[in-house]
């Protein structure tokens, strides 16, 4: 067990990076002080802290309205530090049993809700039973289900697959303590807590229709439709920063500082989370001082360097990786990205992507080279597969695609019954809009493959990333851009979204390999690092031959906001800010 924490190389060494501007203008007069403007490209999906699985809404959900048992202490993912719990369990301390099966946390009392109600241990209890029973397809229960239950869904080919005492014995109150029955000896299992462990409160919930707790009602509420929870749009937590509203017609989100918050209250008295997806608006306004953070991607960076008060924090390693999806059980229905629907030249069929050598086409036919070097001015480099750089199996021997015109052809004359070369086909790929870098490697694929023969059709649409999301998980999506940021930092996180059939991006794509599965569960149990890695090497291995993705950059990260910003750091798996330590100065 105690190998498997070790599973993180390459975040353990960032954090001071965040120190120091040395921008022009950084004694510029503050605008709106107590008032905190961050823009961002995406806009969120989801308020509950079961549904959501995307970065947007991460940062709004945590750390800055609902908070968690234990914390990453600031930058370094390797140490934590109290904060829903009063002391971090530990081998020394008595509160990780010495069989590694049983984590104890003491619960802080005294602890307000933003409703003004007490967070009570079985308050934390229902939290984590409703976190993992909710269970949406492609959402974040897995978390906390693979490490307790030893499975990583309610669901076996969508039917409910588990008993409600099964899961709810993994999770006990003892006195004030609530207690955490793991089925196998897990050693990231204090990473996962302390970015997923979320509490609301039960009274709250059940009173506005959601889960009451009990184990005869479970099932009705289990992998809901986006909108079925009150917490999609409420939310009730313990942070520093309560919810005032979310505005979808002005695409902004408005969080309020939390006076009784049970620690000092923040310094900022507001933080605006506002949607704006063109690059020109938000330079603006970050040029005007009306906002404080902004979203820049690498292509837009040198726009903003050399502006008056501005910083770019720069240089930060990643676990992070851009990859484009092949959908292999496309849903057709009223769908325009699939053209005639058929193998006819105008369009593609449902199963398209099911053929392995039209995915090892476009494997060949993709200029990884060009895209790190247009997407992100060479800073990033191209994966091997899902475990990428930094964690543990990372394997740098592993062979990866690469750039061979020739070689696509070859493949594509193989696909679909040696169809296909002449056939033709016609389909339009998506990315999420004002996502610069995903917008020039669509059209680095649309310039590589239509380059290859003049009857094969890309066109390139975007759409606003939370309906770019709902497509992809309707399994609308055709070939798509979509990345993973790390949930905790483990191999297990790469893995099983990607290879995984009940993972992520399996479920969108309809992806599914026995093999893989066996694997993951293997790798999930097994304690030697060693062992681990070579298991996280088969993997790789798997991803290479089957391709259902082409992960085509591992970026280095940056970031831009006025120099009057104080407090900020960087940690890599919240992705956003963590709101309450930063002032305006």
């Amino acid at each position: 067990m105690k190998g498997r924490g070790i599973a993180l190389v390459l975040a353990l060494a960032i954090g001071v990076l965040a120190l120091g501007t040395g921008a022009r203008g950084a004694g510029a007069p503050v605008k709106n002080p107590d008032t905190f403007v961050t823009l961002r490209a995406g806009d969120p999906e989801s308020l509950d802290p079961a549904y959501q699985y995307d970065t947007t809404s991460y940062e709004i959900v945590y750390p800055n309205v609902y908070e968690t048992l234990i914390e990453y202490d600031g930058s370094v993912l390797s140490r934590y530090q109290p904060i829903l719990a009063t002391t971090v369990p530990s081998l020394a301390n008595g509160l990780i049993s010495k069989d590694g099966l049983t984590y104890t946390f003491p619960i802080r009392k005294g602890v307000k809700f933003h409703d003004g109600s007490t967070m009570t241990p079985d308050d934390v209890r229902y939290s984590m039973l409703r976190f993992m029973l909710q269970d949406r397809d492609g959402g974040p229960s897995w978390l906390l289900l693979t490490p307790l239950t030893g499975r990583d869904s309610t669901r076996d080919k969508d039917k409910i697959a588990v008993n409600f005492s099964d899961v709810a014995k993994t999770v006990t109150v003892q006195g004030d303590n609530v207690v955490f029955h793991l089925a196998h000896p897990y050693g990231a299992f204090l990473s996962i807590v302390a970015a997923w462990s979320f509490v609301m409160p039960k009274a709250w919930a059940a009173a506005h229709g959601d889960w009451d707790g009990q184990g005869g009602t479970w099932q009705k509420f289990n992998n809901p439709k986006l909108q079925d929870r009150y917490e999609f749009d409420h939310m009730n937590g313990t942070g520093p920063f309560k919810l005032q509203q979310w505005d979808r017609q002005a695409k902004q989100v408005i969080l309020a500082r939390n006076d009784q918050y049970w620690r000092k209250p923040a310094r900022l008295a507001r933080v605006i989370l506002k949607t704006v997806t063109e690059f020109t608006t938000r330079r603006l306004q970050l040029q005007q001082g009306d906002a404080d953070m902004v979203d820049v991607l690498r292509p837009d960076q040198s726009k903003v360097e050399g502006m008056a008060g501005v910083a770019i924090r720069d240089g930060f390693p990643q676990l992070i990786i851009q990859v484009l999806h092949f959908n292999f059980k496309i849903d057709a229905t009223g769908n325009p990205d699939v053209g005639s629907g058929k193998l006819d030249g105008n369009g593609i069929p449902p199963d398209f992507f099911s053929d392995v050598h039209v995915r090892r086409g476009f494997a060949y036919a993709f200029d990884y080279a060009a895209f790190i070097r247009d997407g992100y001015k060479g800073k990033a480099e191209q994966p091997n597969g899902p475990i990428i750089s930094g964690l543990l199996g990372y394997d740098p021997t592993a062979p990866k695609y690469t750039h061979d015109p020739a070689k696509a052809a070859a493949e594509f004359k193989e696909a679909w019954g040696g169809k296909l070369w002449d056939t033709g086909f016609k389909f339009t790929a998506t990315y999420n809009t004002g996502n610069v870098v995903r917008q020039v490697g669509a059209q680095i694929l649309k310039d590589s493959i239509e380059g290859l023969n003049p009857k094969f059709k890309i066109d390139v649409r975007n759409l606003q990333w939370s309906s770019f999301l709902q497509n992809t998980n309707a399994h609308k999506g055709t070939l798509y851009a979509l990345g993973w940021a790390v949930d905790y930092p483990d191999p297990d996180d790469f893995a099983q979204p990607f290879l995984g059939s009940n993972g992520d991006y399996p479920k969108r794509n309809s992806y599914s390999n026995p093999q893989a599965d066996a694997l993951l569960r293997q790798a999930a149990e097994t304690t030697d690092p060693a062992k681990r890695a070579a298991l996280y090497h088969q993997l790789t291995k798997i991803a290479y031959n089957d391709v259902p993705g082409l992960y085509v950059a591992q970026p280095v990260g940056f970031f831009v906001m006025r120099s009057w910003v104080h407090g900020w750091y960087y940690n890599a798996v919240l992705g956003g800010a963590d709101y309450y330590p930063i002032s305006k100065e």
